[in-house]
């Protein structure tokens, strides 16, 4: 109890002296739920700043990925340069149909299954989105349960002001009202951390969808490329028997 003191006296000592002063007076039960709302923000936070980090740089990578891509002839050409850009997702799915590639070549000589191109590059796709929406679910969880463990202050705060009046036999608006005032903080506090987390939940689901979708078009773009370098395998033989 005595850490949560300390860690609500640092923070609320960046909000107004009224609100300070509210908080600092709530009870033992009220404090612990405000340390509670505290350290969810906190967290939550600390995923929507990553997060969005993270989903920016794979943004612009991806947009330099498949630039490189769209020039690259073979895919010996993108390989060499793909490391680069690894933070884009679009990486992971194209390693996939590569491995997936090599793996044909070294065992018969030649891509006889596309299929399993492309399975391979579902898979892979499937592992980045699962890379990025690691964690995004507590932003949910934060939405979810921090206004219900404010609103259990709130509840907890009002029972013991309306305890307070039928002991003190005072039943006026003055005598209630402190302990009532002082019971909604934790409301608001919840709704405080509620609100950014719902937010960037959201924002973040909706960055993540469209990515999904991206590697959807790449791997499209993808098994074209690995169709025609096939095609490309498969006639040069003859040709060379040609000549002869």
């Amino acid at each position: 109890m005595h850490f949560s003191s300390v860690l609500l006296s640092f923070v609320l000592s960046f909000i107004g002296g009224e609100i300070v002063d509210l908080v600092l007076q709530t009870g033992p039960v009220a404090k612990t739920v405000l340390f509670l709302l505290i350290a969810f923000s906190v967290l939550s936070w600390a995923v929507i700043l990553s997060k969005w980090r993270l989903i920016s740089r794979a943004r612009a990578q991806s947009g330099g990925f498949v630039r490189a891509f769209r020039k690259a002839q073979r895919l010996q050409d993108i390989a060499s340069v793909a490391e680069q850009f690894r933070p884009s997702p679009l990486v992971g799915v194209f390693e996939g149909a590569v491995e997936e590639f090599r793996r044909q070549m070294g065992t018969t000589g030649g891509i006889h299954n596309l299929v399993a191109v492309q399975r391979a590059m579902q898979i892979a796709s499937s592992e980045e989105i699962t890379r990025l929406e690691r964690n995004v679910p507590w932003l949910a969880i934060t939405g979810a349960v921090t206004p219900f463990i404010g609103l259990f202050g709130t509840v907890w705060g009002i029972i013991d002001a309306f305890h307070g009046l039928g002991t003190a036999g005072a039943a006026t608006l003055r005598a209630v009202a402190p302990g009532i005032s002082e019971a909604l903080v934790t409301t608001a506090a919840g709704l405080a951390a509620a609100i950014p987390a719902v937010i960037a939940y959201n924002l973040i689901i909706g960055s993540i969808r469209e990515m999904a979708a991206r590697n959807d078009d790449f791997a499209l773009e993808m098994l074209n490329l690995v169709e025609r370098q096939a095609f490309e395998l498969q006639q040069a033989p003859q040709v060379t028997e040609v000549r002869r």
